[in-house]
């Protein structure tokens, strides 16, 4: 007996549809690696059609009042909240997550988010009118910009999708949103829930893989890319946009620094390192997974770390004492394990280093010691539950070691005393800096780093504002 997979359809000008040459891909569960649905593989006339929608919808979307753009968010939120259960379930199925943290963790952000943007869409003024040149008053318009490709990843579909379609929606733009080709269920189910709420065209929903999102940044239509995901496939769609001009925001990947000086509380910094280190199994850009430690409690804060992995679970969805579940995907799980697996010979495995089990693609929570600025391990993001640990002298080669690489999104200091958290803050080339704490986020504060990690802010009221344009106009005052 076989067990019918679910059929996921894209969502285009308010309407569900299949590919339009029926083809399709599977989506495999991945803490159990066995395929439950099927997803359109979209191509060239999907997202023709997804774009003439979004296009013939934006003019009147563009023309709503904040306050019922503000609304319709409103309702949004209220119906993902009342569909709380269905969200997790479809998030879970999707990549693994543990049900309970994705309900409690995920869930709640989501909803406040799109409200946080539903309030920003009321915050359209531009400055006060002035004259600055006789006989003429000038006057800033803030104005959305119009279509917007967007691709979200497959660490958090959820939460990204929200990062990408609210401030759009709000700043009155339409969209084409891709999910990624391994997690398009609970964007599929968002649709859903939104039908009754967006006018058709608004918000559209195109499945498929690197290909169907190529062919969205590429299109003629859109007046702007956003994209979550891999360095190369930023700079991929920062070329493909450059041929016509688009804008484009990229958030894409980490290496964040975890700076552990020797006054810290290091019993605290471990757990919360920990926590911070394998949430999401790791998978996360601003992960903490880099730690540099002062010399002197090295030794201390490795076999206390050790110890917090070791005392670390990775399991089935449903378990209520897990952590985190499995990596999303057979290739994610050969990338992570290529990591260890090609580690140089001074370093050391304290911890983890292997997979769990043989269905699914867990890995056990990984500590490794011994290791050096250049190395691979250290350099390149494995985005994966493996956290590395180097040892500094002083607060020069902390900022060296910690500005020594090519990611620029996320990092944090541990210690006690202030002056030496603010004098870090100012030198550490991150756009964020935690201070005795790593990875909360808030709606009403900026997400977003520089050098390969991309440019543009998620969430606050900059993420809002990329997604509009600024008109200056100018009236003669003599009629």
């Amino acid at each position: 007996m076989t067990t019918e997979l679910r059929r996921l359809r894209n969502y285009i000008g308010g309407e569900f549809k299949d590919a339009a040459d029926g083809r399709t891909t599977d989506v495999v569960n991945p803490a159990t690696g066995e395929v439950y649905a099927t997803a359109p593989l979209s191509g060239q006339a999907d997202v023709d059609a997804a774009m003439a929608a979004a296009a013939a919808a934006f003019p009147g979307w563009r023309d709503t009042t904040p306050s019922e753009r503000q609304k319709a968010l409103l309702k949004i939120a209220d119906a993902f909240e009342a569909r709380a259960d269905e969200l997790v379930a479809a998030e879970s199925e999707n990549t693994g997550k543990p049900l309970g943290l994705t309900a409690s963790e995920e869930l709640p952000p989501m909803v406040d988010q799109i409200r946080f943007f539903a309030g920003a869409a009321r915050l359209l003024e531009g400055r006060s009118a002035g004259e600055y040149m006789d006989g003429m008053t000038s006057i800033i318009r803030r104005e959305p910009v119009g279509v917007c490709a967007q691709v979200a990843p497959w660490n958090y579909p959820m939460m990204m999708a929200v990062w990408k379609f609210a401030p759009a929606i709000a700043a009155g733009n339409t969209v084409v949103l891709k999910p990624s080709d391994t997690t398009p269920a609970s964007t599929v189910l968002m649709a859903e829930i939104i039908d009754s709420i967006l006018p058709k065209g608004v918000f559209n929903v195109v499945c498929g893989d690197r290909e169907t999102g190529k062919a969205m940044v590429e299109h003629s239509t859109p007046a702007m890319a956003s994209i979550t995901g891999s360095v190369r496939a930023g700079m991929q769609v920062a070329e493909s946009a450059s041929k016509d001009v688009k804008r484009v925001h990229l958030e894409l990947g980490g290496k964040a620094p975890v700076v552990v000086f020797e006054d810290a509380d290091i019993a605290k910094a471990v757990e919360d390192i920990a926590v911070a280190g394998y949430f999401n199994a790791g998978q996360d850009c601003t992960a903490a997974t880099r730690v540099l430690v002062h010399e002197s409690v090295h030794d201390e804060f490795v076999a206390a770390l050790a110890k917090a992995a070791a005392d670390t679970k990775t399991g089935a969805p449903d378990d209520e004492d897990v952590l985190y579940g499995p990596l999303n995907n057979p290739n994610q799980l050969s990338q992570v394990a290529g990591f260890i697996d090609r580690l140089p010979a001074h370093a050391k495995v304290e911890a983890g280093g292997h997979r769990v089990g043989d269905k699914g693609y867990f890995y056990a929570p990984t500590v490794v010691s011994g290791l050096k600025q250049d190395d691979e391990i250290v350099q390149n993001e494995v985005f994966g539950p493996v956290i590395t640990v180097q040892s500094f002298t002083d607060e020069a080669q902390a900022v060296e070691y910690a500005n020594g690489v090519e990611y620029a999104l996320a990092s944090s200091v541990w210690t006690k005393d202030h002056s030496r958290a603010m004098r870090m803050s100012k030198k550490l080339d991150f756009g964020c800096v935690w201070i005795n704490t790593h990875i909360p986020l808030v709606a009403e504060m900026p997400h977003g780093g520089f050098k390969k990690s991309g440019y543009g802010k998620d969430l606050s009221a900059y993420g809002f504002e990329d997604y509009t344009r600024i008109k200056h106009v100018m009236t003669s005052l003599d009629g």
